[in-house]
Order: C-alpha cells, then structure tokens, then sequence
C-alpha cells in the first residue's frame, strides 16, 4: 500500500463522513480508475510517431497502451475510418495509485510556471479531467530521446455522485487545484 491508499484510508475517507454525513464508509467516494490518452492526429503522416507515443506511454504508466482508431472518415483531415490515431491507458488498484501518486508529487511540480489544476474539468457526474501539455514533466522521459513534444489528457473516474463530492476527494487526496 503506499502513501495515496494510506492517505485516502486514513484521512479522506473520515473527513468525507463529516462534510457529507454519510452513515457508511461504502458511500465515501473513491477513485475507480484514470485513463491516460494521447491524441494524435499527426500519426497519419508520420507512423513512427505513434510507435514513439506508445514507448513513452508505457514508460509513463507502467502498462501497455492501446491504439485509438478513427472512429469515421473525415476528407478534410484526410482521415480514413479505422486510422489509428492515438493511444490510451486504463489504469486501476495499484498501478492507479501509483501513477497519482508521480502525478501529483513529482511531474506537476516540474510544469514551468504552475499555478495549479483548474478545477473547471470536472464533467457533471464526478469526474475529472486535466490536460498536460508536454510529456517531459515526467521522471521517466528523457529530453535528449524526445522527437516530438505532445501532450495528454488525464481522466480521473470516482464513484462520487456530484462534482462537489469529487472535487472535495481529489482535494483531501492533494490535488493542487488553482484558488
């Protein structure tokens, strides 16, 4: 178990019981899982981008990324039903926690100029999402092998029923959210 599991046990889930009154630890909200996405629309020029993408994702997460294929073909963006056009990564349990924890504690303190995550990702039923421009905020990217800077989508799905519940969870979980 390490420090976000420890911490979400022994303090979130108290102080949640008190703001919301709930009567069971079970209605405390907790984070079922957080899918990492790179969109890569670039791909269909380049295909060594998207094996690259791949590569650094993995190192990232800790897991195996899958490819993203369109969804339909669209004639402006050249773009054909099935292309592959990105990647992504469903993390859960350990991994899950893991990777929260180097998020928080590691790469969103190396963001040049960081004010904090805006709090306006919340989507209306609990969850949240937050944008990283670049993948260099992470330990586990090397500058020197970076061909091509891209950014990512990270998704974090609690069972809270409203944003407030959600945004208070991440917030007890040390989510640095801007003022």
């Amino acid at each position: 178990m390490n420090e976000m599991q420890r911490r979400y046990r022994e303090e979130v889930v108290p102080a949640m019981m008190k703001t919301f009154n709930y009567r069971n630890v079970m209605q405390v909200p907790r984070i079922e899982k957080v899918v990492v996405n790179m969109g890569l629309g670039e791909a269909l020029q380049n295909a060594r981008i998207l094996d690259t993408s791949v590569e650094e994702l993995s190192r990232i997460t800790g897991q195996r990324p899958v490819l993203t294929k369109a969804r339909k073909s669209i004639a402006n963006f050249k773009l054909r039903e099935g292309n592959p056009i990105g990647c992504r990564v469903t993390l859960r349990r350990q991994r899950m926690y893991d990777f929260l924890y180097r998020l928080l504690n590691i790469a969103l303190p190396r963001v040049r100029d960081f004010k904090g995550v805006s709090p306006r990702g919340f989507d209306g039923r609990g969850n949240f999402t937050l944008g990283v421009r670049e993948q260099l905020i992470f330990p586990e990217i090397h500058y020197d092998d970076v061909e091509k800077i891209k950014g990512m989508n990270i998704t974090i799905v609690t069972t809270a029923e409203t944003d407030e519940e959600a945004k208070e969870l991440l917030d007890l979980l040390g989510v640095p959210f801007r003022k």
